[in-house]
């Protein structure tokens, strides 16, 4: 009797639980040790009161990357241009919170509280949202929820371009228009349909569309390069690692180190943080992204183009020619 069966059989028995365990770690342990981390805010103010505000966050030892203003405009400005999360301005009525919701309604939240605290009982703190979430979406969960998809239909294209055998410029050209398309149907459902982002509606779809293709080549190019193999280390990458680590449910700055850097180096983060500049902030900080997505596109469309990698079972294989007779 084969033992072959057998062994198949504990491999199973074995591998299941090993994954299980693996995504819920990966899911999981980032979202129970949510919290600020070198978190980029900002202090406005005279320059007695701010030095004060700014110890006090300070006292949160690593906690906090404070940034000093000259005024209320300046800090504005910062946020704008998402170089800050938030800012407090010290006004004689008292501290003066600004936050961008849209950039993560979580940190919003958490500096709301943590101002709150660090003044005493009877002070009023005034509230400003600076760039303020949809009212499609107030709590980001649209946003937070489409990520995995996006990683899912980018792990889909590649898959299915290498198990239908497609090579070369046709491969490349499946996988461009496939994710063109995806990124306009996303944006369909989640701007024109839910009012989830609200930024200009070719610029969010070819944002999203630059996701899926950086997903799709890179797990297209590591099946030409390593074979039917290629694409469970891109589901790894790019669905298990990629959409848990990538911050777009809370923010990079909150997940533990180096979990939100690693994150941001993946197409789901990058991909995240090019679609909230582009929905909420003009582009803003929009620029490590796209290097991010345009990388990963390269080394899989270069693969796909370039790597010699042996037939899958849906390709025929060409028989051997037999060496000419000479006379």
């Amino acid at each position: 009797m084969s033992t072959a069966p057998n062994r198949r059989a504990v491999a199973v028995i074995l591998l299941v639980p090993l994954v299980v365990t693996l995504a819920l770690w990966t899911f999981a342990w980032p979202a129970a040790r949510i919290a600020p981390r070198d978190l980029p805010v900002g202090v406005a103010g005279p320059a007695s009161a701010a030095q004060q505000l700014e110890q006090r966050f300070e006292q949160r030892d690593g906690a906090f990357d404070v940034h000093r203003f000259d005024d209320e405009a300046a800090a504005r400005t910062a946020i704008e241009n998402r170089t800050v999360y938030g800012a407090v301005v010290v006004t004689p009525q008292g501290p003066h919170l600004l936050t961008a919701s849209a950039a993560s309604p979580v940190v919003s939240q958490l500096l709301r509280e943590a101002v709150t605290a660090s003044v005493p009982e009877d002070t009023p703190v005034r509230v400003t949202d600076v760039v303020a979430a949809p009212p499609g979406d107030p709590r980001g969960s649209v946003l937070g929820a489409s990520m995995l998809p996006l990683a899912l239909a980018g792990m889909a294209g590649g898959a299915v371009v290498t198990m239908m055998g497609l090579r070369g410029a046709r491969a490349a050209l499946t996988l461009v228009a496939s994710a063109a398309l995806v990124g306009v149907a996303v944006t369909a459902v989640t701007h024109s349909w839910l009012g989830a982002i609200t930024g200009d509606w070719w610029t969010e779809a070819g944002a999203l569309a630059l996701t899926v293709l950086a997903i799709g080549s890179a797990v297209a190019g590591l099946a030409a390069l390593f074979g039917p193999r290629g694409i469970g280390l891109g589901a790894l990458l790019m669905v298990l690692l990629g959409n848990s680590f990538s911050g777009v449910s809370s923010a990079p700055h909150l997940l533990p180190e180096p979990v939100g850097a690693i994150g941001q180096w993946l197409p789901p983060g990058a991909g995240g943080s090019l679609l909230r500049s582009v929905a909420f902030f003009d582009g803003s900080a929009a620029g490590g992204a796209v290097l991010t997505l345009s990388l990963w596109t390269l080394f899989g469309l270069a693969a796909v183009l370039f790597a010699r990698r042996a037939p899958t079972p849906a390709e025929p294989v060409e028989p051997a020619r037999e060496p000419a007779l000479t006379g």
